[in-house]
């Protein structure tokens, strides 16, 4: 990692200590987890003084948040490309490709308990204006990209899916990543140890029951209510 003490003069100079604090900050968090992230880690690591970090960036919560925007700009580009080879996709393939492409990157799955929790009401309004923004770029492309490639759901049960990905994502990644405490007690009591769960086929099985559940044809119950998927539009 590149060390950068000397105080940046250039636009491309800031833009370039800006990089690698973020570079040091991803690499922190994907070894020891965002709940223990400091700043002072991701001075030290990056060779900063921890005075001059408020130069690039006003909180822990906005670099976070960065890390977070970047992520999920990436998980779009990822889930995407897998999907739009043209040939359609079974739910289960959809499912699989959600899941893989998420777990690429365990920051951003770490990230979304904390996304919000704390990052995006920790930072200005005009710098969540901007992290939305994107995030609804990214999420936009991505409930396009599943449409596109399935002749079974349209953009409103994309949207449900993505949805649901990301909040059991956010829970199931904390589940299956304990703090030492926990993971020392499962170690005493197993049975205490089934919240530790597996994360991708947990999570990929429960997507795939999702889009059944979306796209299961409508029945009419007793009461006249109908009940499962409803007709889909794109």
């Amino acid at each position: 990692m590149t060390t950068i003490r000397q105080r940046a003069r250039s636009e491309e100079d800031k833009a370039r200590r800006r990089a690698a604090l973020l570079e040091a900050a991803y690499a922190l968090a994907a070894r020891t987890g965002v709940r223990d992230l400091t700043l002072a880690d991701v001075t030290r690591a990056a060779g900063l003084d921890p005075s001059g970090l408020r130069r690039y960036f006003t909180s822990r919560e906005e670099l976070l948040l960065d890390l977070a925007q970047s992520g999920g700009v990436a998980w779009a580009e990822r889930l995407c490309a897998d999907v739009g080879d043209g040939r359609p996709r079974t739910l289960e393939e959809l499912a699989h490709a959600i899941t893989t492409t998420l777990a690429a990157d365990p920051v951003l799955c770490d990230l979304l308990t904390h996304i919000a929790l704390s990052l995006e009401g920790g930072v200005s309004m005009e710098r969540a204006r901007r992290y939305k923004t994107e995030a609804f770029k990214a999420y936009d492309a991505m409930c396009q990209a599943l449409a596109d490639a399935s002749d079974e759901i349209g953009i409103e049960e994309a949207q449900t899916v993505l949805a649901a990905t990301m909040s059991l994502a956010g829970n199931f990644w904390q589940l299956s990543h304990p703090a030492p405490t926990l993971a020392a007690l499962y170690e005493e009591v197993p049975r205490w140890g089934h919240a530790a769960l597996s994360f991708e086929p947990r999570l990929e099985h429960l997507l795939t029951a999702i889009l059944r559940g979306l796209t299961a044809p409508a029945r009419t119950t007793d009461t006249g209510m109908r009940t499962g998927g409803e007709a889909r539009g794109r």
